[in-house]
C-alpha cells in the first residue's frame, strides 16, 4: 500500500521542465513543497520557472524541472524521489522541511531526511552540485525548536559543501502584497522575489558547472 501511495504522489506531484534549447547539457531539479511548486499560480509563475529564465538570458544551457508538491513534507519527498533519479540531475534545489516543522517533527529526523535525499542524489550523481533553500518558523515561539529549525539549514550545506539560500521567503514573508490571501503562499510578484533570493547563490553554480 504504500509503494501504491508513493506511486500515486509522484504521478500527481508537479512536474513541470522549461526545455532548455536542442544544445542544451545541464540539468537542474527543483525539489520542493508548495514555495516551490506555485501554489495556485500558473506554472510560468512559480519561481523556478522565472529561474530558467534567467538562466537562459544568461546564456547557461539548462533544462530545469519543478517537481514540487503541495503539502510536500521530507518523508514524502523521499517517496517522490526515486523516479526522478532515473535522469541527469547536475543541480539539485532542495527546498523541503517547512511542512515537517508545522507538524513538529523531530529537527534530526527532517535532518536525517534531508540527507538522505541529497545522498542518493548523489550517488546517482556524484559531481551534481546542491542548492539548500533555507526556511524559518515564524518567530512567534523562540525556544530551541524555532532556532534548531533555522540552523538546520545552515550545517546541512556546511556537511553537504552545498550553497545556502539563506532565508528562501526573505523580502517576501510578512507582507501581504506579496502573498495570497493564506497570507502564507507568495504570489506572482513574491515569486519574482524568491527567484532572485535563489538566483544570487544559483548563478555561480551554474556557470561552474556550464564549464564541466
Amino acid at each position: 500500500m504504500k509503494y501504491a501511495v508513493a506511486a500515486f504522489l509522484a504521478m500527481m506531484s508537479l512536474v513541470f521542465t522549461e526545455y532548455a534549447p536542442a544544445s542544451e547539457s545541464k540539468a537542474a531539479l527543483v525539489f520542493g513543497d508548495s514555495l516551490s511548486e506555485g501554489f495556485m499560480l500558473k506554472h510560468s509563475e512559480a519561481y523556478p520557472a522565472l529561474l530558467a529564465k534567467k538562466l537562459r538570458a544568461a546564456g547557461l544551457n539548462f533544462s530545469v524541472t519543478n517537481a514540487s508538491a503541495t503539502g510536500g513534507t521530507t518523508d514524502g519527498g523521499l517517496e517522490r524521489l526515486p523516479p526522478h533519479l532515473k535522469h541527469r540531475i547536475d543541480i539539485l534545489i532542495l527546498e523541503l522541511g517547512i511542512n515537517d516543522a508545522f507538524r513538529g517533527v523531530p529537527i534530526d529526523q527532517i535532518q536525517n531526511n534531508l540527507q538522505q535525499v541529497i545522498d542518493k542524489v548523489k550517488a546517482k550523481n556524484p559531481n551534481a552540485r546542491v542548492v539548500i533553500a533555507g526556511m524559518q518558523l515564524p518567530d512567534y515561539a523562540t525556544d530551541d525548536y524555532v532556532s534548531a529549525f533555522g540552523q538546520m539549514f545552515v550545517d546541512l550545506a556546511a556537511k553537504n559543501r552545498a550553497v545556502l539560500v539563506p532565508y528562501l521567503l526573505e523580502g517576501v514573508a510578512g507582507n501581504p502584497s506579496l502573498n495570497l490571501s493564506d497570507g502564507i503562499h507568495p504570489n506572482a510578484a513574491g515569486h519574482k522575489i524568491l527567484a532572485e533570493n535563489v538566483w544570487r547563490v544559483l548563478e555561480p553554480v551554474a556557470r561552474e558547472v556550464a564549464k564541466l
